[in-house]
């Protein structure tokens, strides 16, 4: 998931935790004109007068630096924001939101409708975006989604993708019984491993090789050492660039979209609030998460706040 990457403290611990707590009640329209978003005024409890907003992070680098571009982009807009950052797993994040002592945190779309609803067959980016409103419970809402997304992928050396001429899962699948793959154990039995592959691609895999290092050093020393053939690494892991690794295509959506997008407490979040948050969304990509990745876990060791400093400057978001 070369430089230094993330470790155990990834998505891909939160990714798991589909804990089905969610009340299915739809929310409102916002008088914005975002569907997705709860209303802003008087009798749902909504925002009305506003005031300072606290914006959280879950317990891994991307979270944290995705955290300081709302905070930096919201005090930017006129919106008093300070960050609350290491809160923890999506269980906890999600509880923080809920009961106001956060307003505001970064999440991955796929991830967090699996954590509502631990039953849900969306997949691709629209429709998990469209199936979330009527999945989060009342007082809690979506701001637009953005075109970043960090999710689960496999990947391959250069060389065995010449190899097998690999460009797709779908290409995968012909020689996979030949194939050793590093993923975490829980690889085996999640709804996209083991079995997906089998039921998306009949794909059977020769053997999984655990690794816990959340697709880190281990995980790519063992794949650039053909000690396995494929590597389970997030999409947004600067290792895949820094090595010239091939992402394969998934045209079946084995893996459930997550694009990064707001999650709030419609308590305090006015409607100002909502679009300096929806112009952060409108412009962060996953090339800037792979880059702001390698600016703080790899050598330059810049720290979260600074990378998302630069990154908002360099968006023309702060002057």
């Amino acid at each position: 998931m070369k430089h230094p990457v993330r470790t155990t403290l990834t998505r891909r611990g939160l990714g798991g935790l589909a804990a089905g707590v969610g009340v299915v009640l739809a929310l409102s329209a916002c008088s914005s004109g975002n569907p997705l978003s709860s209303p802003s005024t008087s009798a749902t409890g909504g925002a009305t007068s506003g005031g300072s907003l606290v914006v959280g992070s879950a317990d891994f680098p991307e979270s944290q630096i995705i955290a300081e571009i709302y905070a930096g982009a919201l005090n930017a807009a006129g919106v008093t924001a300070t960050t609350k950052p290491n809160i923890g797993s999506r269980e906890i994040y999600f509880k923080a939101v809920q009961d106001g002592s956060v307003d505001v945190v970064p999440d991955y779309s796929g991830n967090l409708l699996s954590h509502v609803d631990a039953q849900a067959a969306e997949v691709t980016p629209e429709d998990v975006y469209k199936a979330l409103p009527g999945k989060l419970p009342q007082g809690l809402a979506v701001l637009e989604p953005s075109k970043a997304e960090d999710k689960d992928a496999m990947v391959v050396t250069k060389a065995t993708a010449e190899k097998y001429q690999l460009k797709s899962i779908e290409d995968l699948a012909k020689v996979c019984k030949d194939l050793t793959m590093a993923a975490p154990a829980t690889f085996e039995t999640r709804s996209y491993g083991f079995p997906g592959l089998k039921k998306n691609y009949n794909c059977e895999l020769k053997a999984l090789k655990p690794f816990s290092d959340g697709g880190g050093n281990l995980t790519l020393q063992a794949l650039l050492s053909d000690e396995v053939q494929v590597a389970d690494i997030f999409t947004t892991t600067p290792s895949i660039a820094d090595n010239d690794l091939v992402v394969l295509e998934d045209p079946k959506n084995n893996f459930k979209a997550q694009q990064v997008l707001p999650l709030y407490n419609d308590a305090k979040v006015t409607d100002k609030a909502k679009e300096a948050l929806n112009n952060v969304s409108k412009t962060l990509t996953t090339d800037d998460l792979i880059n702001l990745n390698r600016a703080v876990s790899g050598s330059q060791k810049q720290n979260a706040k600074d990378a998302a400093a630069a990154w908002l400057k360099d968006k023309g978001i702060v002057k």
